[in-house]
């Protein structure tokens, strides 16, 4: 599957890229090219991944030259570069419109103008009927991305897909960290005592985009199927002795999250415990399964929830 192949991975300093890379590593690939602004984080990495594969380019998805420079030979792009902060969109949404949004379309077009052989987008539950600014931005790099397939050409060479999940379990800035700090002072701060949210672990993550890239014809959206969580039961799995204080909800977070909406529940299919989101009316070459899945669509709230025990694992594995 990534046996010689040339990888790009923006947003590459991240959570989710450093576990990418350590699989990416595992195979025989033959380069990977870790796209970020951060130098300190770039330097960093470069000391706890010495292999002679990786590539450390400094650059940001708001610069298409510097793109255009980076996506130059690649096989594989792993777009995982935005502004994921929800206040911080909220605040300054003009910044995360340029990343989030501007930053995609640049990535794309590099990628069709180098013929990278397949593009993934990483996105997020708070795409699918958004509510804050982050959702929304999302949804709309989605749209684009998706929309990309049509300009790929008649050799098909370039497939975009998408994939889709909830909350990175421990990932930088997630609320276990958060929880785990609060917890030291005996109190855990919850912004509604009935909130609920997808989890999922980073290498389970990183899974969902190689299945992507094995199985991807471009035009997809890959979601795994997820269990979800109280916000409230998790702040216990962290710490059972902390105080939980409930403080004031947020207006731009949602109570309950949901993985797909009522227009993509009709095109839906299942295979090895994954959901794919099938393209509605492509223009673009697409074979379209004979039968679709019936579907609902559902919330973190109604969804299979984790028990304490499993929730307790998954912290001490965060």
């Amino acid at each position: 599957m990534l046996k010689g192949k040339t990888i790009l991975l923006t947003g590459g300093t991240g959570s989710f890229g450093k576990a990418f890379l350590k699989a990416a590593l595992e195979h025989e690939i033959r380069q990977i090219r870790v796209f970020s602004r951060d130098e300190l984080k770039q330097a960093e990495m470069a000391k706890e991944f010495n292999d002679p594969r990786i590539e450390y380019l400094m650059g940001d998805v708001r610069d298409y030259d510097r793109l255009r420079m980076a996506t130059k030979g690649c096989d594989l792009v792993v777009h995982a570069a935005a502004i994921k902060r929800i206040e911080k969109a909220e605040r300054d949404p003009e910044e995360a419109i340029k990343t989030n949004i501007n930053g995609t379309i640049n990535v794309a077009k590099a990628c069709l103008e180098n013929q990278v052989e397949n593009a993934i987008l990483i996105s997020t539950d708070k795409a699918c009927e958004p509510i804050n600014l982050y959702g929304a931005t999302k949804m709309v790099a989605e749209k684009y991305w998706i929309a990309a397939n049509t300009y790929r050409g008649a050799n098909y060479a370039c497939r975009f897909s998408v994939v889709r999940y909830g909350n990175v379990m421990g990932s930088r800035g997630s609320v276990v960290p958060m929880f785990k700090e609060q917890a030291k002072e005996g109190v855990i701060k919850v912004t509604h005592q009935e909130m609920t949210r997808y989890f999922i672990e980073l290498d389970s993550a990183v899974d969902l985009v190689l299945c992507a890239v094995e199985w991807g014809q471009g035009g997809e959206i890959l979601l795994p199927e997820l269990k979800a969580a109280s916000i409230v039961a998790l702040a216990a799995a962290v710490n059972s002795d902390a105080r939980i204080q409930v403080t004031a909800p947020n207006p731009s977070e949602k109570l309950h999250e949901q993985l797909f909406n009522m227009s993509e529940a009709y095109r839906m299919t299942q295979e090895d415990g994954y959901i794919i989101i099938h393209p509605e009316k492509p223009s673009f070459p697409y074979k379209q399964p004979k039968k679709f899945m019936e579907a609902v669509p559902s919330t973190s709230e109604t969804a299979e929830h984790y028990d304490i025990y499993e929730l307790r694992s998954l912290v001490q594995r965060a």
